[in-house]
């Protein structure tokens, strides 16, 4: 059951013979041997592709119930009662990768015995269908088979380096942006046009020059830092560089609409007690590990 939500999780047989660190013919033996003790096709296969059977969905979902109740009847047997087994987090990649790897090595100090999967992803995705104990995510979750519960603000930021304003001077007004080259994570500001929010929160859109679209934050964080344009950072991955003067705030009195980050866990009962423990840590923890949100 174990190797057969793992292929299916992961979408591929190499991928969850990594995961388990066993071959993948032995991966491929197990589920064959599955379908034939069950008498049926669990997933339909292809020389590229692997995809689930309805029938595949159902049992995938009962053996996700049956497994965890394995696991918590095990971990009750026992008279300390350590967390064991995999944890598996989807996060968003600026947090994931700059705000969470502390608190997750907190987890691991409080619970040696514990193993962490940490999935970065920029998608809102149920995380029962990601196959995921725990899913962080920025925006409006919407609705699915998971509790959500609103962990903080994830704010946003226009910034540009010294440097860069040296040599092509500060914009003063949201007009100005325009003479300025513009750098962005791809998929934001589709419009060509910032969504900038006045002191008293009136939208103030200002016109953008887009001249380089990247698909993660890190080289544009890398390209900012280096001069060579101006564009928008999620506050956490670039708290310590306005701390430090690498990095400079444009237009201070004007706003960007940031994101709320909330923590997504499936809808199931018992809630095993490592996703209960991981929870509660990411809710005490997190809030507090986020830059405040700033008053305009």
């Amino acid at each position: 059951m174990r190797v057969y939500m793992r292929v299916v999780e992961r979408g591929s047989m190499s991928a969850a013979a990594r995961d388990l660190g066993i071959g993948q013919p032995a991966v491929s033996e197990r589920i064959e041997r599955l379908e034939t003790h069950l008498g049926t096709r669990l997933l339909r296969r292809n020389t590229r592709t692997i995809s689930v059977s309805d029938v595949g969905a159902v049992f995938y979902e009962r053996c996700k119930r049956a497994v965890e109740a394995a696991d918590d009847a095990l971990a009750g047997a026992r008279d300390d009662t350590p967390l064991r087994g995999t944890v598996r987090i989807a996060a968003p990649h600026g947090v994931g990768e700059v705000v969470l790897p502390p608190i997750l090595l907190d987890l691991r100090d409080r619970h040696p015995e514990l193993k962490i999967d940490l999935i970065l992803n920029d998608r809102i995705v149920d995380p029962t269908t990601e196959g995921v104990d725990i899913s962080l995510r920025l925006g409006d979750p919407g609705e699915g088979h998971f509790v959500a519960r609103r962990l903080g603000h994830v704010s946003r930021v226009l910034v540009a380096s010294p440097a860069y304003l040296e040599r092509h001077g500060t914009p003063m007004t949201p007009d100005d942006l325009i003479r300025h080259p513009f750098a962005r994570v791809s998929g934001l500001f589709n419009t060509g046009r910032l969504p900038l929010q006045a002191a008293d929160g009136r939208p103030t859109p200002a016109p953008i020059d887009i001249v380089m679209t990247m698909s993660n934050w890190r080289p544009l964080h890398a390209v900012l830092r280096g001069g060579g344009a101006i564009g928008v950072l999620q506050e956490p991955v670039c708290a310590m560089d306005l701390a430090s003067g690498r990095l400079r705030r444009i237009l201070p009195d004007c706003g960007l609409p940031g994101f709320d980050l909330s923590l997504l866990y499936p809808a199931t009962r018992p809630i095993p007690p490592r996703i209960r423990t991981l929870a509660a840590l990411l809710e005490r923890t997190l809030p507090s590990a986020l830059p405040p949100r700033a008053a305009l």
